[in-house]
């Protein structure tokens, strides 16, 4: 029987299937069932800062509702002050001890200080480890690229100093060169990463004129960009490498342990699919396995790879030249165009 057996930042896992940070995790029934289909471990939901100030914003102006409506009354309610994180570790730290599989906290900070701040409370709870979830959406014309860069990797260090559990990375794409912030991040200590972040984008309604957000599932169609990537860090960093994004189905695994991966993190289609599902896909890669005569994940993990694969121009710009000049191809697959 094929042996599946990986790890993510440096712990052992059983299995390359990891739920992604989701509220999935937020129900401890939910968490349960999670675990009893199979999974290998569990991101807990991400703490963000952000929602820690909003909220102890909207509790001061609930407080401050009545506050000097008349001359004798200054202020309605005593002084009350939101408990900031501590709901959240309360639940992390439940999370942890109500299933046997590893939990891995999320964390999206705002200030330098918070994230270490942060990081040092959530590895009181007794987590696995730990994803430091980066991503920032262009909304300033005056700041460059690298003053960004330069901000993550200062965070980086300082986490990673202040820290002893696993550490790892949740990036965009969204990088002029990822591989260069990964290697970077790497050379600090950084025991993994997860490609790649799914950013909730605004949509508009026509009839209402008014903007939205939808549920932002992703597609099988968005494994492509994981896939490649993975390729490309096979074997050039000493952090373990998790494709996020688009993994639906066992075979999705698959190519991505191929491409050079060490596991998955899997959201999207366990909404789509229910949770038994992880069941189904660990089948399916187990069955694969033992089709193609491989007893364990690193028998093909990379073999795919740019490393390893005979092609050399697979990962390079010279791979979609060669797709260009055969698009006429298309035509014989779509004829009715």
């Amino acid at each position: 029987m094929a042996n599946l057996k990986t790890n993510y930042l440096g712990v052992e896992l059983k299995n390359p299937i990891v739920i992604g940070a989701s509220n999935l995790a937020s129900d401890l029934n939910t968490l349960k069932k999670i675990e009893n289909a199979g999974a290998a471990a569990v991101v807990y939901k991400s703490l963000f800062e952000e929602q820690i100030q909003l909220e102890s914003l909207e509790l001061q102006n609930q407080l401050d509702e009545y506050a000097e409506r008349h001359a004798e009354m200054v202020n309605l309610f005593p002084d009350i002050d939101h408990a900031g994180p501590e709901e959240y570790l309360m639940n992390l730290e439940n999370a942890v001890k109500s299933v046997d599989i590893p939990v891995f906290a999320s964390l999206n900070a705002v200030y330098k200080e918070s994230w270490v701040d942060f990081a040092k409370k959530i590895e009181g709870t007794g987590v696995a480890g730990m994803e430091l979830n980066f991503y920032a959406v262009p909304k300033d014309f005056e700041m460059c690229g690298k003053d960004i860069i330069d901000e993550q990797l200062e965070i980086v260090k300082e986490v990673r100093a202040a820290v002893n559990i696993p550490l790892g990375v949740k990036l965009s794409p969204y990088y002029t060169n990822i591989l260069s912030v990964i290697k970077r991040m790497d050379s600090f200590g950084i025991n993994g990463f997860v490609l790649f972040n799914r950013l909730f984008q605004p949509e508009i309604d026509i009839d209402e004129e008014v903007n939205y957000f939808p549920y932002n599932l992703s597609h099988e169609s968005d494994n492509k960009l994981p896939l490649r990537f993975a390729g490309l860090l096979y074997g050039n960093v000493a952090g373990t490498v998790c494709s996020n994004s688009g993994i639906m189905t066992g075979h999705d695994v698959v190519k991505m342990i191929l491409a050079g991966a060490d596991c998955t993190q899997v959201v999207s289609t366990l909404y789509k699919n229910k949770i038994d599902y992880i069941g189904t896909m660990l089948k399916d890669i187990e069955e694969w396995m033992d089709e193609k005569k491989y007893a364990t994940l690193n028998d093909f993990k990379g073999k795919l790879s740019k490393k390893n694969i005979k092609d050399p121009y697979a990962y390079k710009r010279a791979q979609y030249v060669e797709i260009l000049m055969k698009s006429d191809n298309i035509f014989a697959k779509y004829p009715s165009i």
